[in-house]
Order: C-alpha cells, then structure tokens, then sequence
C-alpha cells in the first residue's frame, strides 16, 4: 500500500493541484465560451443592421407615381412603401417593425434571434440582436432635389 508523500514541514498537499485545475478549466470554458458566442453575437448584430437597411431601403424605393407625373414631386408611397418593406422582412425570414416618417422615410426595426454555442453549457441558451435603419427618398444625380 502506498503512503501518501508528506511535504516539507510535516503537511499533505494531496488533491489541492486537482482543485487547482478544475477551477482553471470552468474559467477557460467560460473565456472560450464568451470568445465564440460574442463573435457570433458581433455578427448576428451586424447582419440585423444589414436587414433593417434592405427592408428599409426596399419600401423606401416605392416611388408614389401619380404624384410624381402629376407635379414632378418625388414623394414615398407610404402604403406601398409599408407593405414592400414588410414583405422584405417576411421573405427574408426575419421579424420586425415597419414605420414611415413622413412621405421620405421608412424606419426598419429588427430583431434576430440565434442559439448560443458555448454558453449554453451554463444556462444562456440564446442570444438577440436588434438592427434598426432608416431609409430616405433622394431624387437628383448631383444631390438630394437637384
């Protein structure tokens, strides 16, 4: 049988390395967990922006055409521009909100949902991001109206 081998001064350190390195690897998996999932989380907030801008660069395009051949005003058609900026969210497969302010403008809110990696190992199962843009009508080849 074995005896467990006494440190200088008469004491046993059997087991405090194995503590030692349990503690260390709960805090590795925590740092490597939080690098993976944070890249991941910095590109789903990026890809919500970008969705938020299509969207709102999508209704924003809607030109009201009657207006514009009656008066030569350039002007959202703010029913058209609603629906073709939802119907880009849906068929992108992403939710969101869709507003317009004023007869220039279409403001995209989105939010984009995505499952943790690492983290899930502790608990956080899920991450979200929201992406917002506004989109304006500019009428011209040198600037807005000219």
């Amino acid at each position: 049988m074995r005896q467990p081998c006494a440190a200088p001064g008469g004491r046993q350190d059997s087991g405090s390395l194995t503590l030692l390195l349990a503690l260390l690897m709960v805090a590795l998996l925590a740092l490597v967990g939080l690098v993976i999932d944070g890249g991941r989380k910095l590109n789903q907030s990026a890809s919500a922006y970008a969705i938020a801008q299509e969207a709102a660069r999508a209704g924003a395009g809607m030109v009201d055409r009657s207006v514009a051949y009656r008066s030569g005003t350039f002007g959202v058609d703010e029913a058209q521009a609603l629906a073709a900026a939802r119907a880009y969210l849906v068929s992108a497969g992403y939710t969101g909100s869709v507003s317009s302010e004023g007869t220039k403008k279409i403001r995209v809110t989105v939010t984009v949902k995505g499952r943790t990696l690492v983290l899930s190992l502790i608990g956080i199962d899920t991450m979200t991001s929201t992406g917002s843009a506004v989109a304006s009508l500019v009428t011209g080849v040198t600037g807005p109206g000219r």
